[in-house]
């Protein structure tokens, strides 16, 4: 699509682990704010992708290699990277919304990726309305998306939210003017983030229920 741990050994063992139950299409999405503990998951989730998506998110089929160093580039304190994490803690999307060098940035630029078997549910629309609202809490005037034209499905997200598409040969560019942050969503971006965090602690003690959680700390 459109610009920015290490693969797991194999298994030791022939048995199979039993797939996911299809997941059915949420209602709403909860989506959580990523930090730097979250880059090698973040790396699993873009080594996972088939060359096709690789390249639809990138431009271009990226090699495990070119992933690995795109992810280790990722800015958590510049930028805002955020998530959808599946029942078994799992990152099933990833977004990533990369701001212009200022202090005060006036553009900023948007990727997403969304694992195969989640295509078509309503993520990818979801996680574009929640980097709006965060390009428009930093001040973001214009948010850009640079895609090849025939990824359809990102591009038609962008009309939907108001963006204009221009297109020069197999690129597209598509852009969104943003208006300026008040209060609803400043508040509703802190809700959406507050959810986000009370999602990922309850699927995590549904994962581990005799985790204690007294003793926690650091980010989660």
């Amino acid at each position: 699509m459109n610009t920015p741990s290490a693969p797991a050994s194999p298994l030791q063992t022939t048995a199979k682990p039993l797939p996911d139950a299809p997941e059915a299409p949420p209602q709403w999405v909860p989506v959580k704010r990523l930090s730097e503990r979250w880059r090698p998951q973040i790396e699993d989730h873009l080594l996972s992708l088939r060359n096709e998506d690789r390249y639809l998110r990138f431009g271009a089929v990226a090699s495990d290699a070119m992933i690995q160093a795109y992810v280790n580039g990722l800015r958590f304190e510049h930028d805002d990277v955020v998530g959808v994490f599946n029942r078994r803690l799992q990152l099933v999307a990833v977004a990533h919304l990369a701001f212009d060098g200022g202090p005060r940035p006036s553009t900023a630029e948007y990727g997403i990726s969304v694992s195969e078997h989640l295509r078509g549910m309503g993520y990818g629309k979801r996680l574009f309305a929640h980097a709006v609202l965060m390009a428009r809490h930093r001040g973001v005037q214009c948010l850009k998306i640079h895609a090849l034209a025939e990824n359809t499905a990102m591009l038609q997200i962008a009309r939907d939210a108001g963006g204009t598409v221009s297109r020069e040969g197999s690129d597209a560019e598509a852009t969104l003017w943003l208006p300026a942050p008040d209060n609803g969503s400043r508040w509703e971006l802190w809700l959406e983030h507050w959810a986000g965090d009370l999602d990922f602690h309850f699927k995590r003690r549904t994962n581990q229920p005799d985790r204690p959680t007294s003793g926690v700390s650091g980010p989660v």
